[in-house]
């Protein structure tokens, strides 16, 4: 059987360009099996072995292929034999163990051709399942993607595979996929791409399609606390806190309010924006109970129009929900609240925002001089005392590195603010793109701003955190009237 493969593979290089055919399908063929084993094992992880094993591989063994049949063609036409007569010229010596020359020859094509058939069927299948990988999306395309991947792996969702956000289900949302990567791949290749990348990602599935397969908005209800802590930028870095009771009903049932209200069954909001970016809004549409809208007008946009009309989802608030880019003064407020930035370092908060927001020319100057500012800040001020500061200090400078390391990226002109986050109002405009005074009706009346729509203030940039008080608490607390009234607050919101 190797023989009679042997002599095939000499029998259909005919000429320099079956010769070239076959010698790059058996490599590919081969180099594949080879390969895939490593992959398999855990010996070779690297993306670009992944881009070469399952795209180009694939690629030579077919134009290897079809290489063959251009060869037997072009030797037909220079010697003007028929192909019956080159048969027996290139394979007499297959006749074996008295068949005919043709049943031996056929038999091992048809083995061959299966053969093909499940390399080129498996190879596909693994291509698709590498392309769907995480990893392929974010590191496939380095210098393109990198901001992205470095914020996907330190978000809520880095267990969650890409494609289930930006693909969804179907064969229709599949090809549509591969039909924007193939563009992708064009656009990295000939450097048509934008920097920084422009959101939003206008392809997105619906919200219904994707968010809410893990994310079941009928199961909003109650109140949640949220607890923000804010350091000055004074020697201490003297925490500040505020606690909110958010209201994320679904807005369904006696409970009319809430978060989710917006995008409940039972509503429907629609809007437009300038030049569909979704942030300054022209119109906002309310579904009334009789099934009309009522319209909101953005008056200090009244003359300009978009005729992208968008249904408000999940993604229009959560806009960063994966790919989530801070602000430096939370960014840092974070670390400091995490136990990762000491505050034993004096004016740590001020210095430490200072040092991540320094015009940087390169991601590599940006670390060195991070590591700097730092440590010539303490030296210089504080010299006497660096000895008791160098653990806190270096735990500090390695802290703030990682923070400018996930958000900031020169060669994709990505720094701060580049990517406002709309959830709430912190980072952008959020939740006043529609509540504003200047979102009016025909009747000049403004969508609601009042804040405890959304949420009941418990305490708000207080020396101490929030807390519940028992009626036997020692009412000498100097901030016990204070979370008094708080308290009464937030109990009284449950029942609204």
């Amino acid at each position: 059987m190797y023989q009679r493969f042997v002599n095939i593979m000499r029998g259909l290089s005919t000429n320099w360009i079956g010769l070239l055919g076959v010698s790059l399908t058996t490599s590919a063929f081969f180099l594949f099996i080879v390969v895939e084993l490593l992959r398999l094992l855990g010996i070779l992880t690297s993306t670009y072995i992944g881009l070469i094993t399952y795209m180009a591989l694939p690629a030579l063994f077919i134009l290897g292929l079809v290489l063959v049949p251009v060869g037997w063609f072009i030797l037909r036409k220079s010697t003007g034999k028929k192909t019956k007569e080159l048969l027996n010229d290139k394979f007499e010596d297959l006749e074996i163990e008295g068949k005919t020359f043709g049943s031996n020859l056929m038999r091992t094509i048809l083995i061959l051709t299966v053969v093909n058939i499940l390399f080129l069927g498996g190879g596909t299948a693994r291509m698709l399942h590498f392309m769907e990988e995480p990893e392929f999306c974010g590191t496939a395309c380095h210098g393109v993607m990198q901001p992205e991947w470095a914020t996907y792996q330190d978000s809520p969702h880095a267990h969650v595979a890409c494609i289930e956000c930006h693909v969804g289900e179907g064969a229709g949302a599949l090809i549509d996929s591969k039909i924007n990567g193939l563009w992708q791949v064009i656009s990295v290749t000939l450097d048509l791409y934008e920097k920084p990348i422009p959101t939003p990602v206008h392809q997105l599935r619906p919200a219904r399609e994707t968010c809410e397969k893990c994310h079941w908005p009928d199961k909003f209800y109650g109140n949640r606390l949220l607890n923000n802590v804010h350091f000055a930028k004074d020697e201490a870095s003297t925490p500040k806190h505020t606690t909110l009771s958010m209201k994320v009903g679904s807005g369904k049932g006696t409970s009319k309010g809430g978060i989710h209200w917006h995008i409940s069954d039972q509503n429907e909001v629609r809007y437009a924006s300038v030049n569909d970016e979704r942030e300054e809004m022209l119109w906002v549409d309310l579904k009334q109970s009789d099934g009309t809208f009522k319209r909101f007008t953005n008056r200090k946009l009244s003359a300009q129009t978009d005729d992208v009309v968008r249904s408000l989802d999940c993604v229009d608030c959560h806009n960063r929900a994966t790919h989530i880019y801070e602000d430096p003064d939370v960014a840092i407020d974070n670390r400091i609240s995490e136990g990762l930035i000491s505050r034993n370092l004096p004016f740590i908060k001020r210095e430490a925002v200072s040092a991540i927001t320094g015009n940087y020319p390169t991601k590599e100057a940006g670390l060195e001089g991070i590591a700097t500012q730092l440590t010539n800040f303490y030296l210089f001020n504080y010299g006497s005392q660096m000895g008791s500061f160098l653990v806190d200090l270096d735990q500090a400078i390695a802290t703030c590195q990682k923070v400018y390391d996930k958000n900031i990226h020169q060669n994709m002109n990505v720094t701060w603010g580049v990517y406002p986050n709309n959830l709430g109002h912190q980072q952008g405009e959020g939740c006043f793109r529609c509540h504003n005074p200047d979102m009016v009706d025909e009747n000049e009346q403004a969508i609601s701003d009042d804040c405890t729509m959304c949420h009941s203030i418990l305490a708000n940039d207080s020396d101490h955190p929030f807390k519940f008080l028992t009626p036997g608490q020692e009412k000498g607390d100097p901030d016990y009237k204070m979370h008094l009234y708080h308290q009464s607050e937030f109990l009284s919101s449950l029942d609204k």
